[in-house]
């Protein structure tokens, strides 16, 4: 379930900022596209929001994660290693309870 859209000073920065830091990580193009969302999340186990981060390459490949952390708190420390990024790719029909 998406999070309520709260109207924070500071959070279209945070976006922006993490939205950059995907880019610089995983040498991405300008021009790809990068979602960063917060999420609530009732189930056992998690925590109450989170954010989630989803990209898709020119060659039509989705990746995504979940950062326990409202976006606000997110800092750079929290993305994967770029060496990681085969791993966090989705594949086609996939379905994914956890994003």
């Amino acid at each position: 379930m998406l999070a309520p859209s709260r109207k924070e000073p500071g959070r279209l920065e945070a976006a922006s900022r993490l939205k950059a830091w995907t880019r610089s990580r995983f040498s991405l193009a300008a021009d790809t596209t990068v979602l960063v969302t917060e999420i609530e999340s009732a189930q056992a186990g998690f925590p109450p929001v989170s954010t989630v981060v989803a990209f898709w390459t020119a060659e039509r490949k989705h990746y995504h994660w979940r950062i326990f952390k409202p976006l606000d708190e997110v800092v750079e420390d929290d993305l994967p290693p770029a060496w990681y990024k085969a791993a966090l790719e989705v594949e086609a029909g996939m379905q994914c309870g956890c994003c």
